[in-house]
């Protein structure tokens, strides 16, 4: 497995992650970023089709699971709730140790688990070492200078990947 952190699959937004999608490729677990991949920074509860889009990956089979950089237990835990998913705070991605520790809870294998994020060096490369299938999300909103900047940096691997027959 390569470790250059090109995420595998990418979408809009996370409502068009389809629960037959996420069947058709195996996948039994998917693990979500919360900030700019759930919710924008700084919402308080999830929005409706958020809540909608969960209960139907829920109703396929497939478990989802909150794995977050954030060290603020409060607002996780409250979408967590909302959405009827356990959580992991305080995830220090890129590190695998996390994902990990989700998937071993869930007795789930890495070839049957994802991780959904906005971000190339936090949530794909987090995924990419957990040896789960990277999925990157379009971040929800730009508001913020320095994670602007982030995304341009993270723009050689935001865009197609290069094919290894050319």
């Amino acid at each position: 497995m390569s470790f250059l952190p090109f995420p595998k699959y990418k979408f809009q937004k996370l409502s068009d992650i389809t629960a037959d999608f996420l069947v058709e490729k195996g996948v039994e677990l998917l693990m979500l970023d919360l900030d700019n991949t759930v919710a924008p920074y700084g919402a308080e509860t999830p929005p409706e089709h958020t809540l909608c889009w969960a209960e139907s990956i829920r109703a396929a089979g497939i478990g989802l699971y909150i794995i977050s950089n954030s060290r603020k237990e409060g607002r996780v835990k409250t979408f967590a709730q909302a959405l009827g998913v356990p959580y992991i705070l305080r995830a220090k991605k890129p590190s695998p140790r996390k994902p990990r520790e989700a998937m071993l809870a869930l007795d789930v294998k890495p070839e049957n688990a994802a991780l959904a994020g906005d971000q190339i060096y936090t949530d794909v490369l987090s995924a990419k070492l957990a040896g789960v299938t990277p999925i990157l999300i379009r971040p929800i909103k730009l508001s913020n200078p320095l994670l602007a900047l982030r995304y341009v940096l993270e723009a050689p691997f935001r865009r197609p990947r290069p094919r290894a027959d050319v």
